[in-house]
């Protein structure tokens, strides 16, 4: 179904361009593309009223197989299936399925503690210490900060409005 329906849709595009050259070609009142391809000169190659009747003929048919084409475009289009999900497929059974899990035997010898054994804090902590730290580190913090604003005062002090771009 869908080879026949990329196989008409090229049709279509062949049709309608086709039916461009056709109109583009024939002969109007004023002077069209068709004049440079010899449209207003004797008409001896499609007899003697000239090209006018076999363009307007030929333009007539190949619209009639771009509107019948079309017509079978749309007819394969709004019948087309819809996809359906693989979810949708399956079935209510297939989703109940329950795994049993068999029940894990004591282990003798493992590295993980067991629950009553007492694991507490083993890393001794000197909080006097962190404290005195944290506290040097926190004024070399503000120090910096201090130096970046007396910077950023001192450089906004030198500059004028004249200085800066509109």
């Amino acid at each position: 179904m869908n080879t026949l329906y990329s196989i008409l849709v090229a049709i279509d595009v062949l049709l309608a361009i086709g039916i461009i050259g056709l109109i583009l070609i024939q002969h109007g009142k004023g002077a069209d593309v068709g004049a440079a391809f010899g449209s207003g000169a004797s008409g001896t190659v499609f007899g003697s009223k000239g090209s006018a009747s076999f363009l307007t003929r030929l333009t007539a048919i190949l619209a009639t197989l771009f509107f019948l084409n079309s017509l079978t475009l749309a007819y394969l289009a709004s019948n087309r299936p819809t996809a359906e999900s693989v979810i949708d497929n399956l079935d209510q059974t297939e989703m109940n399925v329950t795994t049993d899990i068999p029940e894990i035997d004591e282990v003798s010898g493992s590295d993980v503690p067991s629950e009553d054994m007492d694991v507490g804090n083993d890393m001794p902590v000197d909080t006097e210490t962190d404290d005195a730290a944290m506290k040097e580190s926190l004024d070399d913090i503000q120090d910096s900060m201090d130096s970046v604003k007396d910077k950023v005062d001192s450089t906004l002090d030198t500059i004028s409005p004249d200085d800066v771009p509109e």
